[in-house]
């Protein structure tokens, strides 16, 4: 889908249309960018940006609050337009997907009339866009997809693979981050091109598993099935604070209310947690988690949130204040009884400046 989140509003509301959109917090407080549409795009406003440096680049943007239960019934409807060409549908967040309609092209008896056909029901009956990428495999699909944005179609028939490849930079490759393309540029690798002329062992010299997957990437190689059943690996709710916490007692509090959140969220699920992650921001944007593994899940608010303040404890979060803070439950078991649980021993840590 084209901007998302921005683009439901401004379907709702015909004033929106042609002006820079902002979805987020508020730029006078400790807001984040979540999404912008394209006239906010021109400005350098993107997602995950301060809404503060947002408003700066664009003082005449309009900042809305997300409304996230309004983008899932949306979502919903628009997937459920997208099953009804295929029952292949694996969705990839709330406004993305991959289709597999290798045996499901009558009538229209082409992947691409499929996908115009698709782009036309979603403008029709949500008025929406939506850009789709047509290609052999999941890889070049998502590569082609956001190809031509907003409302494009680009298809990548199976032998013009490498000559669609070969000129995008390296980062274009599913899972090259900033980190991986600075190595990348190191050994002299800008291009997918440049990328394809390195051998096996090279890569996985450098990068390890990884390497393969580049080497196999930059070939247009993809064998990852569309899957239909999406497995969750964690649960969490995370919150920025207007004002700093200060004190280990509001922290505390905080925690506790996240807890009660992620058990509510397992307890549904009928699931439990063997590793609690808790997450701190301080005030400089530096970013770090420190999370335990028990020996059996659990789905108790109270065990997820005295384990949370004890990790919060193993932290500086007292010392340098805190603008965010997160609990997350994962390595997910059926959940059963509730289980003891042993004291805080070492957790584990990590840490990345943001």
């Amino acid at each position: 889908m084209d901007c998302f989140y921005a683009a439901v509003h401004m379907r709702d509301d015909p004033s929106l249309q042609g002006r820079p959109v902002v979805i987020g917090g508020s730029p006078n407080g400790r807001g984040v960018v979540a999404a912008a549409s394209y006239e906010a795009r021109r400005y350098g406003i993107r997602s995950a940006m301060p809404a503060a440096h947002a408003i700066r680049r664009c003082a005449h943007a309009v900042f809305i609050k997300p409304e996230f239960t309004r983008y899932r019934t949306e979502s919903e409807a628009i997937f459920e337009i997208f099953r009804s060409f295929t029952p292949l549908v694996q969705p990839a967040s709330l406004d993305e997907a991959y289709l597999d309609v290798s045996d499901h092209l009558e009538p229209w008896g082409t992947a691409t009339r499929v996908a115009k056909a698709i782009r036309k029901r979603v403008h029709e009956e949500r008025g929406l866009t939506v850009s789709v990428g047509v290609a052999p495999n999941r890889l070049i699909a998502k590569i082609a997809s956001d190809f031509d944005k907003p409302d494009g179609l680009t298809v990548v028939v199976p032998e013009r693979v490498h000559e669609f490849l070969d000129p995008l930079p390296a980062r274009a490759i599913h899972g090259v981050g900033p980190a991986t393309e600075r190595a990348l540029e190191a050994l002299g690798i800008a291009t997918i091109a440049d990328l394809r002329q390195q051998p096996l062992e090279v890569l996985e010299k450098r990068f390890g598993r990884h390497g393969s997957a580049l080497y196999r990437y930059s070939r247009g190689i993809d064998d990852r099935p569309v899957r239909t059943e999406r497995v969750r690996k964690s649960l969490g709710h995370e919150r920025t604070y207007g004002q700093n916490l200060e004190t280990l007692v509001d922290m505390d509090e905080q925690l506790e209310h996240l807890a009660e959140l992620v058990a509510k969220d397992l307890d549904k699920r009928e699931l439990a947690a063997r590793t609690i992650t808790v997450k701190v921001r301080y005030p400089d944007f530096t970013t770090l988690t420190r999370a335990r593994t028990l020996p059996v899940g659990t789905a108790s608010a109270r065990v997820i949130g005295e384990l949370a303040r004890e990790l919060l404890r193993t932290t500086e979060a007292a010392k340098q204040h805190v603008r965010l803070l997160g609990v997350t439950g994962s390595g997910f078991a059926p959940g059963g009884p509730e289980q003891l649980w042993l004291p805080l021993e070492k957790p584990v840590r990590s840490r990345r400046a943001t």
